[in-house]
């Protein structure tokens, strides 16, 4: 969200960011509720005024014009209560439109219309190290190279008995899969490895709730645009009577994000304390609504998975959360390095960087049956466009209230990732090397058919 003023004073520019974005909101419609309530704000604190000089005014006035007076509050008490009530609708109007506001991207950020957009801003490969995207040659080198025809993680999941779609299907429906065997050690080491690592640069671990209330996910910017994408439970829950001991709905959260940010909701901290740093670890859930027939195949597209996101904090400055998008990207890229795996960073397109961005990376690794690299990692910067969703705010040195501005990283989403490792990892007879990194979890150093 952002501030109103702010709307007004830059209005142009607030525009060309909607339409950069494709955010559907009539900014026009917004800048007359918004008056409209303002004008409405006046009158009723006038009239409030009034009532609460003739009040001081009654005591001392003679019968007569005692009862004149009564009568005539009566009337502007009557007039007061017809105002409330069109300024409590005004207001729903305004705060609706409020949240379909987009934020600012930032200068560096690309316009583009879709994810055709995104530029490639570096590579990195095992054997290259990192690559400018202006060395084409070398940029041709980053991708694992093989001496045999690769199999995609689907075969290679089914001849190691490392993940069952069929049965999934069968449980769990469209999307559904079981991890099995070394899969599932590979999945929680590389959550464990995450954590460790993250916990050793400062960050506060969390097991996050997934059941979360419409407010966290509000605030976190996935509703309204994105509820589509969200589960709603449908019993959200019911006493031991069959009476329901939740009034409001409830909602599966899609990534830790919501939570997190949700921890600090209303609150306000010092500035001493920033930046705050957190990670939470979860299972998520996505409807993939708006993916129909994409990615229809495998694991690479689900509605389950798990993850281990990072939620930052800081001062309301651009160059201080500038410094730790570049930070949080660089965890991201060191996960991938640790794991030997090539993968590139794209700075992403105003069109694809969803309304609540002011800049993006994502990190995307190479999955060699797919030929072309897959989304693993996504990093953003919101300056303190959550926050203000949240009121999550810090009293700086001055003594002055601010909103925090808020960021976000995945550390590792899981079973994506295993695509990029069982591909990447491949040997010519079927079986998979585990990345030296994970060993330690799997217990093995190759993964060998059953």
């Amino acid at each position: 969200m952002l501030d109103i003023k702010f709307i007004r004073d830059n209005i142009d520019a607030v525009k060309k960011a909607a339409t950069d974005k494709h955010a559907d909101i009539n900014l026009d419609e917004l800048l007359d509720v918004d008056e409209q309530r303002r004008d409405l704000l006046t009158e009723v604190e006038s009239l409030q005024a009034t009532k609460n000089l003739v009040s001081k005014e009654i005591p001392s006035l003679k019968d007569s014009e005692r009862e004149a007076k009564i009568l005539e509050m009566k009337e502007v008490d009557s007039r007061q209560t017809e105002l409330q009530e069109k300024l409590k609708e005004v207001q729903k109007q305004f705060e609706r439109l409020m949240l379909q506001v987009p934020n600012i991207p930032s200068p560096e950020s690309p316009i583009g219309e879709d994810d055709s957009g995104n530029v490639p801003w570096r590579y990195w490969s095992p054997t290259l190290g990192e690559v400018d995207p202006k060395e084409t040659d070398k940029v041709a080198e980053v991708p694992t190279k093989f001496a045999f025809e690769v199999k995609d993680h689907i075969a290679l999941g089914q001849s190691l008995d490392l993940i069952d779609l069929e049965a999934g299907v069968k449980t769990s429906g469209f999307r559904g899969y079981y991890l099995k065997n070394e899969a599932v050690l590979l999945q929680y080491g590389l959550m464990w490895h995450a954590l460790e690592k993250l916990r050793a640069k400062g960050f506060t671990v969390m097991a996050t709730p997934t059941l979360v209330r419409e407010f966290a996910l509000t605030g976190a910017g996935m509703f309204p645009s994105g509820r589509d994408e969200i589960y709603q439970i449908a019993n959200s829950g019911k006493l031991s009577s069959g009476k329901a001991e939740e009034e409001e709905p409830m909602y599966l959260a899609g990534t830790s994000e919501p939570s997190l940010l949700a921890y600090y909701a209303d609150k306000v901290l010092e500035e001493k304390d920033l930046p705050v740093k957190v990670a939470g670890i979860s299972s998520c859930y996505r409807s993939e609504i708006g993916s129909y027939g994409k990615d229809t195949k495998g694991v690479y597209r689900i509605h389950e998975f798990m993850k281990v996101e990072q939620v930052i904090l800081c001062k309301a400055t651009i160059s201080e959360s500038d410094q730790w998008l570049e930070t949080l990207r660089g965890i991201a890229e060191e996960l991938l390095q640790d794991l030997k795996l090539s993968y590139r960073v794209l700075n992403i397109c105003t069109g694809d960087m969803g309304a609540g961005k002011y800049k993006m990376y994502d990190v995307e690794t190479w999955m060699p049956a797919r030929a072309n690299y897959g989304e693993t990692h996504s990093d953003s910067s919101l300056t303190d466009w959550q926050a203000r969703r949240l009121n999550i705010r810090y009293k700086d040195a001055e003594g002055k209230i601010k909103h925090v501005f808020t960021l976000n990283n995945t550390a590792v989403a899981s079973p994506r990732i295993l695509i990029a490792i069982l591909e990447n990892y491949q040997q010519q007879d079927g079986s998979v090397r585990v990345p030296e990194v994970l060993q330690k979890y799997v217990g093995a150093d190759v993964i060998k058919p059953k």
